[in-house]
């Protein structure tokens, strides 16, 4: 898919490559599970399920991280991400109180990212989160998304209403930690420079593709080391 920077991308670009960061792949502490680590909730993106995370949440297991601190949370992808946004916070809550832990830790894809940033910057969900991460959100909307008439997707198209006022004032909004990852091979979002966050540590990936970012062994340890500390 031919790849187009849109205008309404282009302050997003000049944020990608100032603050482009190569996380390294391990790191020398706060890897494994311990007294002071959140729970997780995995946010899957569009046409999307809590199978997608299946990868990623064997090795939070396998680093310590016990099946009820790994939330594989399902919701409608066809409704808007404003609805989704509202039916997280109360899953967040819910496992939370299930969990006795003060604060949890996000970890989304794709169309994930933006109900879960309309939920920290609308809902009050930086009281909640400590870290966020997004990997190949289109977090300033993707050409992809041109073709499709579900109210999800169509918010993410570039210029949407909805992705104005999400990313109207502070985009990392609150005392939570962002991050961002992105390959310069996903071809369902374009332009590249569409995920990266203003005040967010935003990371390039190797030729990985959109689906590949979830199950990469690489930006497993990053994601884990970034949200464990």
């Amino acid at each position: 898919m031919k790849k187009t920077l849109a205008a309404a991308a282009a302050a997003a670009a000049g944020a990608l490559l100032a603050v482009q960061v190569s996380l390294p792949a391990q790191a020398a502490t706060g890897s494994t599970f311990n007294s002071t680590s959140n729970p997780v909730l995995f946010v899957h993106g569009y046409t999307g399920d809590a199978s997608n995370w299946n990868t990623m949440a064997d090795r939070f297991r396998a680093d310590g991280w016990p099946s009820t601190y790994l939330d594989q949370w399902s919701y409608d992808w066809h409704q808007s991400n404003v609805t989704t946004a509202q039916q997280l916070s109360a899953e967040v809550d819910r496992l939370l109180t299930a969990t006795g832990a003060n604060k949890v830790d996000i970890v989304s894809h794709s169309m994930g990212g933006l109900s879960s940033r309309y939920y920290l910057k609308n809902l009050d969900g930086t009281a909640r989160v400590d870290a966020w991460v997004s990997l190949g959100g289109p977090n300033h909307g993707t050409d992809s998304a041109n073709s499709c008439l579900d109210t999800s997707c169509t918010e993410m198209r570039i210029g949407s209403d909805f992705l104005a006022a999400l990313n109207s004032g502070d985009e990392t909004p609150g005392s939570a930690r962002y991050a961002t990852w992105w390959s310069p091979c996903d071809t369902v979002i374009n332009p590249d420079s569409s995920v990266a966050l203003s005040g967010a540590t935003n990371t390039r990936t190797a030729c990985l593709s959109h689906t590949g970012l979830m199950t990469d062994a690489t930006v497993y340890a990053q994601t884990r080391d970034m949200i464990n500390r």
